[in-house]
């Protein structure tokens, strides 16, 4: 067989900038609210996750803006980039960071929050229609289920999320219940895969985004007073975080990828559950912050690193405008 090098970036600036960028950006968002539950929960100064929220949300309009430029470069770009996993996992991780954009300017201006949830609203729903449009379009091995699923399909809880912090109450119920139901299906079918086949090494780190979904049920629950379904959340949570921590060296065998950027926000959203349900739950979230904030930087450091060099482009095989 023979090689093929790497196809060659035109000139000009931005042209392949990888959506793999965005899932560790989701993860840094996710600490950075996860620290502004602890204000509430023990009373800590509201200093470290307002610095940590604020710099992301800088990092995210610079990478967004990148993303923004490729595609009006050559719109079919973005089709490109949803017919690869990395890819379609970076552009969903895009769009529900619009979300989170809500969720950290909203105790400042709710007004702004409001616009910015719609405008993550009609970005998902294009999202998902350009989604299934490949789906259909595309071999029957893109449609198979993977926990890449969760962002595009299962993302709305975090929209679910805004709207209880603005109190757009039907809003927020139908999106809990959509998003429920359809991670629950997503669960099951990967529960039957993982039993009937083994998952490859360099996809294992995926698997931790099935613990997202169900610490933002959980915090959307209790944002809802359904404090069974809150508290039912919680122990699930602590379930399969243990799980993954057991297996780490298994996740992890095929050493440090882009993909790592999967461990980051479902540790953070974790986190935020348990200190928002407190009682019994208060110490194990202080527990997780504070493994968030020892594990969240780094992965974050060097996926942007790997950016900067123009090296994740190429292992991600991003599209070229």
């Amino acid at each position: 067989m023979a090689f093929h090098p790497p196809a060659a970036t035109p000139p000009g600036l931005w042209r392949r900038t990888p959506p793999a960028i965005f899932p560790a950006i989701m993860g840094l968002f996710g600490l950075g609210l996860a620290w502004r539950r602890a204000i509430s929960a023990f009373g800590f100064t509201d200093a470290p996750g307002e610095a940590i929220l604020g710099a992301v949300t800088l990092l995210f309009l610079f990478a967004a803006m990148a993303y923004t430029v490729k595609v009006l470069r050559r719109p079919k770009v973005l089709v490109e980039d949803l017919r690869i996993l990395p890819g379609r996992a970076g552009v969903a991780s895009a769009v529900l960071s619009v979300y989170l954009v809500s969720l950290t300017v909203m105790p400042y201006t709710p007004d702004l929050a409001r616009v910015v949830l719609y405008a993550g609203l009609a970005l998902h729903v294009l999202l998902v229609t350009v989604v299934i449009a490949v789906f259909a379009t595309g071999p029957a091995a893109q449609r198979r289920v993977t926990p890449v699923w969760h962002l595009t399909f299962t993302g709305f809880i975090i929209a679910a999320l805004a709207a209880v912090g603005l109190q757009s109450w039907g809003m927020a119920l139908i999106l809990f219940g959509l998003t429920a139901f359809m991670a629950a299906f997503i669960w099951a079918v990967s529960l039957e895969q993982i039993v009937r086949e083994d998952v490859p090494p360099p996809l294992r780190p995926l698997l931790a985004i099935h613990l997202a979904p169900v610490a933002l049920i959980g915090l959307v629950a209790a944002g809802m007073e359904f404090d069974a379904v809150a508290m039912g959340c919680g122990g699930v949570a602590a379930l399969m975080l243990v799980w993954l921590v057991a297996r780490a060296f298994w996740l992890t065998e095929a050493g440090f990828s882009a993909l790592w950027g999967a461990f980051t926000f479902p540790l953070a959203a974790t986190a935020a559950l348990w200190l928002t349900l407190g009682g019994l739950w208060l110490w194990p979230g202080l527990a997780a912050l504070v493994f968030a904030t020892i594990v969240v930087p780094p992965i974050v450091w060097q996926v942007l690193r790997s950016w900067a060099r123009g090296q994740l482009a190429i292992k991600t095989n991003a599209a070229i405008a």
